[in-house]
């Protein structure tokens, strides 16, 4: 396997697993919970799914040849939930924004590492975009998990391994199962 083959793999891999721990997570929520922001200067869960949507559908749209924040992209709009926010279409934006996302880094090629794309006027690498994106992504993923742990009173599902059970979540070699 190539070193780029590899490390492509490494970021699809590490994307991938970001979408699931958001997704299990937004799935234990009721619309309340969904929707409730913690605090006047606090996002909601909706809204954090609204701006991580629009950002992926921004970024990875014509990745390669039009500068990351599209003119069509409102970026501001994304953290205020409107009547046609439901969760429904929310969710349909994330999944849109992430098709994009896993779409554009399928195609991407070996000789694609180092050209050069914007972000707002401002050069990257590919490399350097790419890794932009996954930082800014776990960064929100973590906001998400962390709201949901405050609005979830009773009834959570622990997504990862829970408090105190570490050893049940290894194999009879002391390596972590699954």
């Amino acid at each position: 396997m190539s070193g780029w083959k590899a490390y492509l793999d490494d970021i699809i891999f590490g994307f991938r697993k970001h979408k699931e721990l958001a997704e299990k997570a937004f799935r234990q929520v009721d619309d309340r919970g969904f929707f409730h922001k913690p605090g006047e200067h606090s996002n909601s869960i909706a809204i954090i799914i609204k701006h991580v949507a629009g950002n992926l559908a921004s970024r990875w749209t014509d990745f390669l040849t039009t500068d990351g924040d599209k003119p069509w992209r409102d970026r501001d709009a994304e953290f205020l939930i409107g009547p046609e926010d439901t969760r429904e279409r929310l969710l349909a934006a994330w999944d849109a924004g992430w098709a994009s996302l896993f779409q554009t880094l399928a195609g991407l090629h070996e000789e694609d590492l180092l050209k050069k794309v914007t972000i707002r006027r401002e050069e990257h690498t590919v490399f350097q975009a790419i890794h932009r994106s996954l930082t800014h992504t776990a960064y929100h993923v973590g906001q998400i998990v962390y709201l949901l742990r405050l609005v979830t009173k009773e009834g959570w599902q622990w997504i990862t391994i829970p408090p105190g059970q570490s050893q049940q979540a290894k194999d009879a070699g002391g390596k972590y199962l699954k």
